[in-house]
C-alpha cells in the first residue's frame, strides 16, 4: 500500500513536471507538404523552420520561452490541410509557417481564423489568400497577379509575334497563375493560340504535346507544379518539339532537373531574387551549407516567417496572434529576405519578380533583367 501511494505521488510529480516544463515552451509549427508530388517543397520548409527556431531557441526563445516546434503534413490536399489545421489550433499553436500549396492555405486559413492562430505562407501566391478581409494571414512571398505580369512581360518582349500556348493543372495554384498570365498577355493585345487544362497527377501528355507540335507552339507556359511541367518537357523532346516551357515559382527545386535531365536547358521560370545571394542571408546560408543542405526555394522564406513572428511577439510583450499581428502590420522587420513589411490585407509592400532559366547541368540561374 505504502509503494502504491509513493507510486501515486511520483506519478502526479511527473506530470507536474511535465506541465510546467510544457508551460516553458511557446509552440509553434510549419505545415506544408511533407509527404506527396510536392514533397521536395515540404523539405524546404522544414528545414527553413528547423533552422529558424533552433536560432531562435540558441539567443534565448520569444519572451525567455522556448519553441517547441510541430510539423504538419497536408500533401498539398485541401481537406487534408483542413485537418492538419484544426489539429494544430486544437494543440494551442501560436503560429504556423505555412501552408505550400494555395489549395491548400487557403482553407486551412479558415480553421487558423477559427482557432486564433497566426499563419504566415512561405509560398502560397494565389491572391485569394490575403484577398479575404481575415485577420490572421500573411504572406512572405508574392503573388500571381504580380507574377503573372512578369511572366507575360517577357513573353511580350521574347515571343512577339510567336505561338504561346498555356496550360494549367486546373488547381488553385496552377489554374490562377495561368489565368493571371493570359489576362496580362490579353491586355497588351497579345492572344495565345491555345488555353487547355490537364489533371495535377497525370504522367502521360502526350495528346497535349501532340496538338503543341499541330499549332507549332513556340513557348508553351505551365501554370502547375515541376512533376508534371517535368513530364511535358520530356515528352515534347520526345516528340522532336523544341518549343519553351515556362513556369512560375513551383519549379524552383532541382527534382526538376531530375525528371527532365539535361532536357532542362532552356527552361523558364519566374521567382524572386535568389535569396541566397541576398547580404542579409549570407551568414545562414553558410549555415545551412555547413550541414549539407541548399537553402533553395522557400527554405528561407520559411527561415523568415518565424525572423518575424518571434520578433513581433517580443515587440508586442505577447504571443497572442491577435496583438502579433497588429505589431506586424505596423513596423518594418529585418530578415533573410531583407527588411520587410506588410500592407493592410498582409502582403509584403514590395515584391520583385525575376526570370530564372536551367542549364543541361541541373542548376538555375536569374537571367539579365534585359533579356
Amino acid at each position: 500500500m505504502k509503494s502504491l501511494h509513493l507510486l501515486g505521488l511520483a506519478f502526479s510529480a511527473s506530470i507536474a513536471f511535465s506541465a510546467a516544463a510544457f508551460a516553458q515552451e511557446i509552440p509553434v509549427a510549419v505545415a506544408g507538404p511533407m509527404t506527396g508530388s510536392e514533397s521536395a517543397f515540404g523539405r524546404q520548409m522544414k528545414n527553413g523552420a528547423d533552422m529558424a527556431v533552433a536560432d531562435i531557441n540558441a539567443a534565448g526563445g520569444v519572451l525567455g520561452k522556448k519553441l517547441a516546434l510541430q510539423v504538419g503534413d497536408d500533401a498539398c490536399d485541401p481537406k487534408q490541410a483542413r485537418s492538419v489545421a484544426e489539429k494544430l489550433a486544437s494543440s494551442k499553436v501560436q503560429f504556423v509557417a505555412g501552408h505550400f500549396c494555395s489549395s491548400s492555405s487557403i482553407p486551412a486559413s479558415e480553421a487558423y481564423n477559427e482557432g486564433n492562430v497566426l499563419q504566415i505562407t512561405p509560398a502560397s501566391t494565389n491572391p485569394v489568400f490575403t484577398e479575404r478581409k481575415l485577420g490572421n494571414v500573411l504572406r512572405v512571398c508574392g503573388r500571381d497577379d504580380q507574377q503573372g505580369l512578369v511572366a507575360a512581360q517577357y513573353i511580350l518582349k521574347n515571343f512577339a509575334g510567336k505561338n504561346v500556348a498555356i496550360l494549367n493543372d486546373k488547381t488553385t495554384y496552377g489554374k490562377g497563375l495561368a489565368d493571371e498570365t493570359k489576362k496580362a498577355l490579353n491586355a497588351a493585345g497579345f492572344k495565345e493560340k491555345l488555353f487547355e487544362s490537364y489533371n495535377k497527377g497525370d504522367k502521360d501528355f502526350n495528346s497535349i504535346v501532340s496538338r503543341l507540335k499541330r499549332e507549332n507552339i513556340d513557348l508553351v507556359y505551365v501554370g502547375g507544379y515541376h512533376q508534371e511541367a517535368g513530364l511535358i518537357l520530356r515528352q515534347m523532346r520526345d516528340q522532336g518539339l523544341k518549343t519553351v516551357l515556362m513556369a512560375g515559382d513551383a519549379m524552383n527545386d532541382k527534382e526538376f532537373a531530375s525528371i527532365t535531365g539535361a532536357a532542362a536547358e532552356g527552361t523558364l521560370f519566374t521567382f524572386g531574387p535568389d535569396p541566397r545571394n541576398k547580404p542579409t542571408a549570407k551568414a545562414i546560408v553558410e549555415k545551412f551549407k555547413a550541414k549539407g543542405i541548399d537553402p533553395e526555394g522557400y527554405t528561407l522564406y520559411t527561415y523568415a516567417a518565424f525572423q518575424i513572428w518571434s520578433q513581433a511577439a517580443a515587440k508586442a510583450g505577447s504571443t497572442d496572434p491577435k496583438k502579433v499581428m497588429a505589431t506586424i502590420k505596423g513596423g518594418e522587420w529585418d530578415t533573410v529576405l531583407g527588411k520587410l513589411s506588410f500592407d493592410a490585407k498582409g502582403d509584403i509592400k514590395v515584391i520583385d519578380y525575376v526570370v530564372y532559366k536551367w542549364d543541361a547541368k541541373g542548376n538555375y540561374a536569374e537571367i539579365n533583367k534585359g533579356s
